[in-house]
Order: C-alpha cells, then structure tokens, then sequence
C-alpha cells in the first residue's frame, strides 16, 4: 500500500506527510477528559500547578516523540458538561503560549469557539482542530485564512451530547465522506488553501462501535478527498468494547488500531500514549516505505 503523500501548511511552517507517520500527542488541560490521563484535576491542581502539570504532560510527550501537540481546555466526551469561553481561555492559552516560546513542535489548538482559536493563533498555535467539522461557521473559516493556518476538520453530527442518536446511515462510508467534502469545499470558498486542511472521519463520534471498526477498515476510502487523513482512536469505547478493558489498559489495542488505520492511508494519529505508538509506527512505515 502507497500512501498520498502532501505538504501541510501551517502558518509559516511546512509539514510533510505521507512519508513517515505523524504523531499528535494529546494535552486534556480539562478535569474530566474520558481518557482518564489522570494527571489533570482542578481539585488536585490550581493556578500556576495545573499549568506546569499541563507543560510536563506535553513536553514529556515531546520527548517521547511527539510531532505535534494537540492541546484542549473543553471535552468532546459523551454528555460533557459545555465550557464558558472565558474558562476554556484561561485554561489553554497560558499553556499554548509557554509551549509555543520553548518548543519546536507545531502546536494545535482542539477548539471550536471563535475566540478560543483566534487566542490561540496570537499565542503560537498554527493548528486549529475542529471537532465540529461539518458545522463550521463563516466567521470561524474567515479566522483561520486570515492567520493562513491549518485546519482539521472532524466528522460529527450532532453535539457531544447528542451525537449518539445520529449514528444513524444508510450508507456509512459514502455519507461520512460526502458530508467532510461539503465541509472542504466550504473552506475552499471561504479561501482556506487546500494545502492548509486535514480531514478526520471523527471515531467515536456519531459511530457506534461497529460503525467504528468499518470505518477503520475502509479508511482508505477517505483519499478520495485528497486531503491528509487525521485518525483518533486512542482509547476510543469501541476498543474497550473489543478488549473488555477500561480505558487505561487499552494501550495495544490503541497500537492495533493505529496500525490498521495507516496501513489503510492515515498520516496523522492522534494519541495519549506517544511512546509505544511511536515503536509501533516506526516499524508500520517501514513496511509501506518497503518495495520489491
């Protein structure tokens, strides 16, 4: 298999994709992340401690390994309780602009509020992950052409708290796709770059978790956008589903999906647990950069 390869611009910085597997290391700056990272809880941390705590999660994952940091102040979790905008502010930008005058890696800011990501571009980000891809508004598009960052654009219909009720398709694959195209072809008309976006079929949200296991083994189905694909398995249900694990022993099912998942053409994984995907992406590409 021969994955697409491109080069993603992210404000001044150009990335190159398809050659090697792009790591997104995950900062939940949130006290009620699914994941359970444990390490961030506002009745454990207050002021300057819950940042610090923040900086060392994403600078160890640096160290492990990371290409990129993923960094968020709100969970997209089933049923998460909404953030002010003022809160979400106050808890990713101190970390986003520490980050961005003390390391190397693109900084990605995990947000769909306006102020949020125009906050975050002022403070370092070049990255604006957006899980509600498919409701992006004119405002929002307008902000990240003027910063001329990049844009990752997830599937989900729905809201966090109602996406269950949505995963509802005649066509699974074909009606994910053609809704992400309507969301590209918007940023194209708004003026965003076609080398300026990423798309993300959205795990998890909207899917149950057979829609999920589909949708990973016709991932490569999602070229036909011809733009970089973005995956987040890590600790996703439909693994614990599969293991009959909690969410903090799904580590190797996390590695197995990831696998499967650039193998059908992924060039991004967003992950928790940056240095055993690391290993096990390093020996993936090995495999698809092999020819006879």
């Amino acid at each position: 298999m021969k994955r697409c390869h491109f080069d993603l611009h992210a404000r001044e910085l150009v990335i190159s994709l398809g050659q090697v597997t792009k790591i997104m290391g995950i900062v939940n700056c949130t006290p009620d992340s699914f994941s359970g990272d444990g390490l961030l809880s506002f009745k454990t941390f207050g002021g300057d401690n819950f940042k610090i705590s923040c900086l060392r999660l994403a600078r160890k994952l640096v160290r492990e390994g990371a290409d990129i940091l993923d960094i968020g102040g709100e969970s997209t979790r089933p049923h998460a309780s909404k953030v002010p905008t003022s809160q979400e502010i106050k808890r990713v930008i101190p970390v986003i602009d520490a980050l961005a005058r003390s390391i190397k890696v693109p900084i990605s800011v995990d947000t769909s509020k306006f102020e949020v990501a125009r906050c975050a571009l002022d403070h370092g980000a070049s990255i604006v992950n957006n899980v509600r891809g498919n409701q992006l508004t004119t405002g929002f598009l307008k902000l990240v052409r003027d910063y001329k960052a990049a844009i990752v654009i997830m599937h989900m219909r729905g809201t966090p708290a109602t996406m269950r009720r949505y995963a509802r398709y005649k066509d699974l694959m074909g009606e994910i796709i053609k809704e992400l195209q309507i969301s590209v072809e918007k940023c194209l008309e708004i003026g965003i770059k076609k080398e300026r976006i990423i798309v993300d079929p959205g795990f998890g949200f909207a899917k149950t978790p057979e829609q999920n296991l589909v949708l990973l083994n016709y991932l490569n189905r999602f070229n036909s956008l011809h733009c970089p694909i973005l995956i987040g398995t890590s600790r996703k249900s439909f693994i614990g589903d599969v293991l009959q694990k909690p969410v903090g022993k799904r580590v190797m099912g996390t590695a197995a999906s990831v696998i499967a998942g650039v193998m059908q053409g992924a060039h991004i994984v967003r992950v928790h647990d940056v240095k055993p995907m690391k290993e096990a992406l390093k020996v993936t590409d090995a495999i698809i950069n092999a020819h006879a």
